[in-house]
């Protein structure tokens, strides 16, 4: 069969309706300012779809140096990777600054959250070793799993006995060989905005000898007494490896960094290849970063108007009789029985009548006849945003169980 027909055969349920669905339902264009409030298709929506957690991605003095940095060094500088002619003290200052802030030795700036999980992953593990992950792990994550040459086992997702049986295997295939083992797992999962049981996973490696790696993407400024993330809240810093997090969630920019005891991340700074074969950040990032970091780590305050939206949403769709599922994070999930075709008329309804936006999830991502709005609540959104977008859900709610929403046919999007 020839490539391409294979490759159009397989569109999938939502590839199905890309020509209809594309800039609607997939790929949307949000326009003007990012916060709360942000226009889609001419109109005024609330915007619960983008991970501006503290809300820094337009504070003004984020702006400033933002803008003050780019003209000062213009947009390529430094030039080369890291590792040839990209190095720089601000880049030396940032990474020091993030791995003492997350309670470890040395840090690691990598271009992308993505990249850098998946590398870095790639980089630790040799084909003797065993990696051990959660089955509901970022695609980033998985994907490294996909390129590891060695053994891999899921377990079920934060189940602890799955878990001891995976590593129970682990460790039968690496007695008496030189391979380790590595357990991966999330500080915060993205989908359902649990937090990943780190401490009674760490209360295993005593017995089983492994290494622990987080990516603490959605919990990092969030989560823990100082916002020093998923293992700062679980009381269990000391005893993560390696931990990861990207900047698109609290720090609102690109990019991201490992930290871990400073041989450790040694042996990555001179092996990973995606670092290694790559232009390092250019130094407006870098500056935009330092000053992101100063207000996530002195302004508490950002961090708790966040918490209070957060409480205000998520109390306020359950007592409404909504689903949300086990989430203990600031990832809010609303979990309702229906198609693909009726979840993209359910959120069509809202967002032209009731003027909200969320992401939505159906199949094949989640299960058949499952659907998930996301909403990701920031420390911008006010009172009054929540108020209207409960009062949405409650009649969106009501029309998906009376079946407004079947039979509904997608139809071309202007």
């Amino acid at each position: 069969m020839d490539l391409f027909d294979r490759i159009l055969k397989q569109a999938g349920p939502l590839g199905k309706y890309a020509e209809v669905a594309e800039g609607y339902y997939m790929f949307p264009q949000l326009e003007g300012e990012l916060g709360n409030r942000m226009i889609f298709k001419g109109k005024e929506v609330v915007c619960w779809s983008i991970n501006n957690y503290l809300g820094l991605a337009n504070h003004p003095e984020v702006r400033k140096t933002d803008a003050e940095a780019a003209a000062r060094w213009g947009l390529a500088y430094p030039m080369g990777a890291r590792m040839m002619s990209g190095e720089t003290k601000l880049h030396q200052k940032l990474e020091t600054q993030l791995a003492n802030y997350v309670g470890k030795e040395a840090g690691y700036l990598v271009n992308y959250g993505y990249q850098g999980v998946l590398s870095a992953i790639d980089t630790l593990l040799t084909r003797h070793d065993v990696a051990v992950y959660d089955a509901e792990s970022h695609a980033c994550i998985v994907d490294a799993m996909r390129m590891h040459m060695g053994k891999r086992f899921a377990y079920t997702h934060n189940d602890i006995g799955s878990l001891e049986k995976c590593l129970e295997r682990a460790r039968r295939l690496t007695e008496g060989t030189e391979g380790g083992i590595l357990v991966i797992t999330e500080g915060v999962f993205g989908m359902r905005g649990d937090q990943g049981r780190l401490r009674e996973i760490v209360m295993l490696k005593e017995k089983y000898g492994f290494r622990l790696f987080i990516d603490d993407a959605h919990g990092f400024g969030m989560l823990g007494k100082t916002g020093a993330g998923a293992a700062e809240e679980q009381g269990v810093t000391d005893e993560i490896d390696i931990y990861f997090s990207t900047f698109a969630k609290s720090m609102a920019l690109i990019g991201g960094f490992l930290a871990g005891q400073s041989d450790i991340i040694r042996f990555l700074k001179y092996n990973m290849r995606s670092q290694i074969f790559a232009k390092s950040l250019p130094m407006p990032l870098v500056e935009g970063l330092l000053k992101r970091f100063e207000l996530l780590r002195d302004h508490p305050e950002y961090r708790e108007k966040l918490w209070h939206n957060v409480h205000m949403l998520q109390s306020g769709l359950k007592a409404r009789g909504f689903d949300i599922g086990d989430t203990n994070t600031c990832v809010t999930p609303v979990y309702m029985n229906g198609e693909v075709e009726e979840a993209m008329a359910l959120v069509k309804d809202m967002r032209e009548h009731y003027g909200v936006f969320c992401s939505i999830v159906a199949y094949p991502v989640i299960p058949k006849g499952m659907i998930i709005l996301r909403l990701i609540p920031t420390a911008v959104h006010t009172e009054e945003d929540i108020r209207i977008t409960l009062d949405a859900f409650t009649a969106v709610g009501e029309k998906l169980k009376s079946g407004a929403y079947k039979n509904y046919v997608p139809d071309l999007m202007v």
